[in-house]
């Protein structure tokens, strides 16, 4: 609604011609015929109007300062929480501890919190989670208070390093619930879904945020974040475990003892097992069989054995409940009294870890 810049008023210069005669003097000199109608020109200046332009101008930096605010407050709480999540989670598989679960019971959640898929080239997975998180939060944060990010990072950078990240934990999700419902079918998992529902959500929260033509320009580099994600999980997968059997599928089989028990082999098993001391192992594992083999045919059926694979061993195989709570490091393992006795040993070291009497056996028999 803007109106003319300037208005010109144009009036005579006296009231009336008959005022003054032609040659009479005046201050301003001898009026002529020719100017006898003198023209006054006066200038008022006018302001334009310009309030609707102005106000649509001011509320759209507003509407999107007030989207990108939410954005980053919802990147900061749900990043805080995930921090949070994959922090505990980090703990328990630092501290070979058993995971509560909400649902499906501890086993369900420890189960797959201990198997290969939870760490990738030999870190703990909840640790990529931790920073990916911790990540995304801080940024958040500093993004809503308007503060120098590091590095002299501007915002437009900030953003798209908030959505590369979230990418990349989108990709990761995907590929674990993919894991999930292949490898561990039908066991639930809390934290998994829980983490899978964050990344998503941090995700798409993000994208809508960055904006469609901007999401056009960086298609390539999020498409190449998330094909990288992918690739790196099932590298790290796929990559030979050296702890493990080299046959990666291997069924079950009971070991056969073939050596005789001496009297004291069977007396020290039968007081083994009557103290309850246990003994962990591998069907695969040959120091296990030669443990055995010490005992013999008949002292090795009075052993408190405890299997750790009785399923066989493949990829994707964990151990048994019982051997994960006794957190063992290697095969064979005895616990004598609350005491973790690691490796294979001989008849004497366990007799006396065990408190055994050896006072009515000659060293004949004991040999």
């Amino acid at each position: 609604m803007a109106t003319l810049a300037l208005l010109s008023l144009t009036s005579p210069s006296l009231s009336s011609p008959r005022s003054l005669p032609l040659s009479t003097p005046t201050r301003l000199g001898v009026l002529t015929p020719t100017s006898r109608w003198a023209r006054r020109t006066v200038h008022l200046p006018v302001i334009c109007s310009a309030s609707e332009p102005n106000q649509n101008a001011e509320s759209e930096p507003e509407t999107t300062s007030s989207s990108s605010d939410l954005t980053y407050k919802l990147c900061a709480g749900l990043g805080g929480i995930g921090f949070l999540e994959t922090t505990y989670l980090t703990f328990l598989k630092l501290t070979n501890s058993d995971a509560f679960c909400p649902t499906g019971g501890g086993g369900s959640c420890g189960d797959i919190l201990n198997s290969e898929y939870a760490v990738v080239f030999g870190v703990p997975l909840p640790l990529f989670g931790m920073v990916a998180y911790g990540l995304v939060a801080t940024l958040g944060v500093q993004l809503l208070a308007a503060k120098s990010l590091p590095f002299g990072t501007g915002k437009s950078d900030a953003s798209l390093v908030l959505l590369g990240t979230t990418t990349s934990m989108a990709a990761a999700s995907a590929c674990f619930l993919y894991i999930l419902s292949t490898q561990f079918s039908g066991t639930s998992c809390s934290y998994c879904l829980l983490s899978a529902f964050l990344s998503f959500s941090l995700f798409f929260i993000t994208l809508k945020d960055f904006g469609f033509e901007k999401v056009q320009k960086e298609a390539g580099l999020l498409v190449c974040i998330a094909v990288l994600v992918a690739v790196t999980l099932n590298r790290s997968y796929t990559a030979p475990v050296s702890s493990s059997p080299a046959d990666v599928d291997l069924p079950y089989v009971a070991t056969e003892i073939t050596t005789p028990s001496t009297p004291f082999a069977i007396s020290l098993a039968k007081h083994l097992n009557a103290i309850g001391a246990k003994m962990y192992g591998a069907f695969w594992c040959s120091h296990c069989l030669e443990q055995k083999q010490m005992f013999g045919r008949e002292a090795a059926k009075e052993l408190n054995y405890v299997e750790c694979f009785p399923g066989g061993y493949r990829k994707g195989t964990i151990m048994a409940k019982e051997c994960i709570d006794a957190k063992l490091e290697g095969f064979p393992t005895w616990v004598i009294n609350g005491q973790v006795v690691s490796g294979e040993k001989d008849l004497l070291e366990l007799a006396e870890a065990s408190g055994f009497e050896m006072k009515e056996f000659s060293p004949t028999l004991i040999e």
